[in-house]
């Protein structure tokens, strides 16, 4: 029979459960009503259902912190500095036993659980399921002072020292002290001096990749020596030339498994495939609209505050989002990207490019009144009835107005002192 929960947890009863069942043969018959957990101890099950309600009696008379009976213990090694787990293996101790067997599987090496969308393998569920926040972009722990979300519950609980001031990791080399962990183990590098990240460019080192690229920004912001040929645009490496070609070769190599769509980067699919999922935990308060991943229930929130943040430095227009700003730009720089393999005509927009191809398939069946003319698409009629009429709806921010887009497109070069 497996060993009672207590004994396990490192408790002891005086009569370590008298009602501990005996052989194999008996199940666990003392089952959580809530959870329906059960358990071979009633005492085992007393102290499970403080989890559903909550109660944490036990009070830590050093830092005032609430826990259960068990976690108090736990937590009490945290201030004894004792690590009585101890591995047989490296000799390296925790304050836990979940942290000695979290530990131990770094020494084997199966990794039994695996991401389905990137297929990295993890020895923990636990590491499995704060990987897959990457993929979702999902934060689910929000700090209630400042309204900041986190993917791990550890994050959090580190980044609330920053509102209190406390400074619980220590350097053992010097009296300086940090609010978190990841900043106390970035200070002790300095003492073990190992920078392993060289500058492509330069012979600096580094001790992060992140290093790297903010170096790359301020020190070689010029040195961007992967040219693309079609545009001409730079980049610091190889792999960011890779992904940005592939919007002039339309390639897409990563593929849906659920639908047709396909995606120039793994991050994008990973994206996508969160709308096949039927969990949609983000909820909209001001229209009850569901969303499955929090970054496009973020960008649904901009519809509700008319916020436009990003504005355009030539004419001053503003919009809800980069992207947008981003293709409002090539209006003025009168850069045309993307070209059709078909008959080589450039656009500005992919959107533009799709529009345009679907001409090349699609009979024309949208003729004018006036001049039998034909065209692919109803907004194509509409916008070339303006020609016959003195209708001039297109606007610009100098008055001038335009009885066609492409024209007012054209126009706006004038502000921008490009050359078309």
């Amino acid at each position: 029979v497996d060993e009672c929960e207590e004994s396990l947890t490192g408790m002891k009863s005086p009569n370590h459960c008298s009602q501990r069942l005996e052989t194999d043969s008996i199940h666990k018959s003392f089952k959580c009503s809530l959870c329906n957990m059960s358990f071979f101890c009633k005492s085992s099950l007393t102290k499970h259902t403080l989890v559903h309600n909550k109660e944490k009696p036990f009070v830590c008379d050093i830092c005032n912190k609430s826990f259960s009976q068990v976690d108090f213990k736990r937590h009490m090694h945290v201030h004894k500095e004792e690590k009585p787990f101890k591995c047989s293996l490296c000799c390296k101790s925790f304050h836990q036993k979940s942290g000695l067997d979290y530990h131990v599987n770094c020494h084997s090496n199966e990794k039994p659980f695996k991401c389905s969308l990137c297929n990295l393998s993890f020895t923990q569920k636990g590491t499995l399921v704060t990987h897959i926040r990457l993929h979702t972009n999902e934060k689910p722990f929000t700090c209630s002072i400042c309204r900041k979300s986190f993917a791990q519950k550890n994050s959090l609980n580190c980044h609330i020292n920053v509102h209190s001031n406390e400074k619980p990791f220590k350097c053992t080399h010097c009296d300086k002290s940090f609010s978190r962990k990841a900043y106390l183990k970035k200070h002790l590098l300095q003492y073990n001096n190992k920078k392993s990240l060289n500058c492509p460019l330069c012979d600096k080192s580094f001790f992060y990749k992140t290093s790297v690229h903010r170096h790359l920004l301020r020190a070689h912001k010029n040195k961007k020596s992967y040219e693309c040929t079609v545009c001409n645009k730079s980049f610091f490496d190889k792999y960011s030339l890779t992904i940005h070609l592939r919007i002039h070769s339309s390639e897409k190599p990563f593929k849906c498994t659920h639908c047709n769509a396909s995606f120039t980067q793994k991050s994008s699919l990973c994206r996508h495939e969160i709308v096949h999922s039927n969990d949609k935990p983000f909820e909209c308060s001001h229209c009850g609209k569901k969303f499955s991943a929090k970054f496009t229930y973020n960008k649904h929130l901009l519809v509700h505050s008319n916020e436009k943040q990003f504005q355009c430095s030539i004419c001053s227009k503003s919009f809800t989002q980069k992207c947008i700003l981003k293709n409002h730009m090539s209006v003025h720089s009168n850069e045309k990207p993307f070209k059709c393999s078909i008959c080589n005509k450039s656009f500005s927009r992919k959107s533009y490019l799709n529009l345009h191809t679907v001409a090349h398939s699609t009979k024309k069946s949208f003729k004018c009144s006036l001049c039998n003319k034909l065209f692919s698409h109803k907004s194509s009629l509409i916008e070339h009835s303006y020609l016959h009429g003195n209708e001039k709806p297109f606007k610009c921010f100098c008055n001038a107005s335009f009885s066609r887009k492409s024209r007012l497109d054209k126009h706006l070069l004038v502000h921008s002192d490009a050359k078309p």
